[in-house]
């Protein structure tokens, strides 16, 4: 991730002009222990499986990861002049943390694994995402997921 100091002019000055809304309350969640949770992902990394076409710019959709997708067929089309793609190359870890996620599981640190993780196009405007976030919820609830890995790129 890019720090805003280094993204050049004009897209900092349009990063930093968003209006990020803020939440009028914010609800304190009570749940299990965490070795009794089932974790997702959700990445702003746009990924998805080979197969499918490549996000579009701006794009307020999500693609479904399934856990039992392998990661050689996982691409990114997230694009920005700002985000080096070397460290995903290498690792999908980086982005994507699915093998530390099972080893936590397998550990007992975590209860399991959902069947399911999400992603997002990073560089969508939050405004228009309001029917994703709530399909997303939707799905999260259906998979028992209580608590939720976020990794923005």
């Amino acid at each position: 991730m890019a720090r805003i100091d280094d993204i050049p002019q004009p897209t900092r000055e349009h990063i930093m002009a968003l209006d990020i809304p803020t939440p009028a309350e914010r609800p304190l969640v009570a749940g299990p222990p965490l070795r009794a949770r089932r974790v997702a992902m959700v990445t702003s990394a746009a990924l998805h499986d080979r197969r499918e076409l490549p996000f579009l710019h701006g794009s307020p959709e999500f693609r479904e990861l399934p856990s039992s997708l392998r990661p050689a067929d996982i691409r990114m089309s997230h694009v920005s002049i700002n985000y080096d793609r070397a460290g995903f190359q290498r690792d999908i870890n980086v982005a994507y943390p699915i093998d530390r996620l099972n080893e936590l599981a397998a550990e007992g640190v975590i209860g399991s694994v959902a069947a399911t993780h999400y992603s997002v196009m990073g560089s969508t405007d939050p405004a228009t995402m309001g029917e994703t976030v709530e399909a997303l919820a939707g799905r999260l609830a259906a998979d028992n997921v209580d608590a939720v890995l976020f990794l923005p790129v």
